[in-house]
């Protein structure tokens, strides 16, 4: 079960004007459940995306590359799960340019202005006449207010929807942002997420768009993992519509562009920790803070040492307090010149370590307590600069095994 993490209620995702969305139950990879969605884009709007750095990246983001960096002006997305279209050279190239032609026709647009996305098992061949017999079922059922059930089409092994809207008014313009991830095992993101979609009607200049998305990604995805694996499909997709009308924002230190920033932000974290807590069979999420250090990479260093370690996963599984393994790794983080003398280890409000040491005063007993709670802070400070930052993350239960070693059955 999913760590205090419930689907969107009804009504709470905010459609984003010009924005529609339809789902198909296309019988990808298995029958009776949503798998195939379409997003149809008003023109002129403007789409940045960043993408996973896994080198076997998969034929739809090599595909998605292409066409932002060709500045093509894109007018529809088409999302398949069940399979990845990863590992297939250009066999899946030619599948995911076969997909994105055929829905192209029945828009009418361009090829080039349709951005494919895949998620599923790797290596195998994408079921392009399967996706295709689905798309009339998209397109008859295209609208704004679809973003729950899309959020639906989307998922692989998670176990909930994952959607979230902010709205925002500045200077009299009010901006709506809503967005839906998927995204449960292989989750540690780098410059992306398993596959995310944020969009808003907020009319945003395209190098803005992408500063912005950017700036979002590290402080959300870029922030959360599960299991430590790089997806091969790492996909995470803003779209501005403009449709709030209005100047277009240009200047990321204007009013109208911080207050967006936020709500695009805080949109972001929700969905990045709606992945942690919906963890393939994780039964804690854990917040790991991070001070002290002499730089953000650092902290985010000795976080993701933390979050990616089996043992210390295990532990909080165990509701067990063998804090040496989190002291282990911060020790192998990579900071070479680390003073353990300056390292203090709380867990919750519990201070566990100081100075190379226990803390005076701890009790194993106060660390067990916390251990049990659902949710969990971990924080460490380095005791050597100013800088901090966060990583989220859960803990590796008998289910994780369970579900990948069963995940192709």
């Amino acid at each position: 079960m999913p760590v205090h993490l419930s689907p969107p209620a009804p009504g709470s995702l905010k459609p984003v004007a010009g924005v529609r969305l339809g789902v198909a139950e296309a019988h990808v990879r298995k029958p009776n459940r949503k798998d195939l969605l379409v997003v149809e884009l008003p023109a002129g709007a403007r789409v940045a995306g960043v993408f996973t750095q896994n080198r076997f990246c998969a034929a739809p983001v090599q595909v998605c590359r292409e066409r932002l960096g060709a500045g093509t002006p894109i007018r529809a997305l088409v999302v398949n799960t069940g399979n990845a279209n990863a590992g297939t050279g250009e066999d899946g190239l030619a599948r995911a340019r076969a997909v994105c032609t055929a829905l192209a026709e029945r828009l009418g647009c361009a090829p080039e202005q349709v951005l494919p996305f895949s998620t599923g098992v790797i290596m195998e061949p994408l079921p392009v006449e399967r996706i295709v017999a689905g798309l009339p079922t998209c397109i008859a059922a295209l609208r704004e207010d679809a973003w729950g059930v899309a959020a639906e089409a989307i998922m692989t092994t998670d176990t909930v929807p994952k959607g979230t809207s902010r709205q925002v008014e500045v200077d009299g313009r009010r901006f709506t942002v809503t967005g839906i991830a998927k995204g449960s095992g292989m989750i540690h993101p780098n410059m992306a997420t398993m596959l995310g979609f944020v969009a808003t009607d907020a009319p945003v200049a395209q190098p803005l768009l992408q500063r912005l998305l950017k700036a979002v990604t590290d402080d959300s995805f870029n922030r959360v993992t599960v299991d430590g694996d790089t997806s091969t499909n790492d996909s995470f997709i803003l779209v501005a519509t403009g449709a709030a009308g209005g100047d277009e924002l240009v200047d990321a230190d204007a009013p109208a562009a911080v207050a967006l920033q936020r709500a695009l932000r805080e949109v972001a974290v929700e969905l990045a920790q709606a992945l942690a807590r919906d963890g393939e069979g994780a039964t804690k999420f854990i917040t790991i803070e991070v001070s002290g250090g002499r730089d953000r990479a650092e902290c985010v260093r000795v976080g993701k040492a933390i979050a990616h370690s089996p043992l210390v996963k295990t532990a909080f599984f165990a509701s067990d307090p063998n804090l040496g393994r989190l002291l282990a790794a911060i020790g192998y983080a990579g900071i070479d010149d680390l003073d353990v003398g300056t390292v203090r280890l709380w867990l919750g409000e519990v201070l566990v370590s100081a100075f190379g040491g226990p803390a005076a005063g701890y009790v194993e007993a106060d660390a067990a307590r916390v251990m049990r709670e659902a949710e969990i802070t971990v924080r460490v400070d380095l005791g050597r600069g100013t800088a901090t930052d966060t990583v989220w993350t859960c803990d590796f239960s008998y289910d994780y095994v369970k579900i990948n070693a069963e995940y192709r059955s």
